[in-house]
């Protein structure tokens, strides 16, 4: 096994759905999002390197993980107004797991944001997800604070 890695560019673009595709539809069932919206966010993300990237790793010619860091200003995750990078996403398949590549896609993450002139990096779980929260625990991140978003229809 000789896995590479690398930033994704415009010519990524179907290997970015699929791969996001796949983790959408997992076992873990770790999100809800459309076809379309995969392809938005991707296109969102290549169109603005200097804000966000997708990095990809490969097993030979076949993708098998990713992450997704953006550069954020929300002023709850912290108490500077500098900019912050954000781990939006991050998926390995199962069959590749513990054998640190989701920290390499992490470090990744982290230098884009590093050289972008971010002094913090953050991320995020769901309260029950105790597998990311300990994947969390084991890349370094320190946990913040809890928190539970609500909403309502406007009728």
């Amino acid at each position: 096994m000789s896995i590479t890695y690398r930033i994704a560019n415009p010519d990524d673009f179907q290997t970015i759905t699929e791969i996001y595709s796949f983790m959408v539809s997992s076992e873990e069932n770790v999100g809800e999002d459309t076809h379309e919206e995969i392809a938005d966010m991707a296109r969102l993300v290549l169109m603005n390197p200097d804000k966000a990237a997708i990095f990809l790793a490969f097993d030979g010619d076949n993708a098998i993980g990713f992450s997704r860091v953006r550069i954020r200003h929300e002023w709850f995750f912290s108490d500077r107004d500098d900019p912050f990078g954000y781990l939006e996403a991050i998926y390995v398949r199962r069959e590749y797991r513990r054998g640190g590549i989701a920290h390499t896609l992490v470090a990744m993450c982290e230098d884009f944001s590093r050289e972008r002139g971010c002094l913090e990096f953050f991320s995020g779980c769901d309260l029950d997800n105790e597998g990311s929260y300990g994947f969390h625990i084991g890349a370094g991140f320190k946990e913040q604070h809890r928190i539970i978003h609500f909403s309502k229809e406007l009728c």
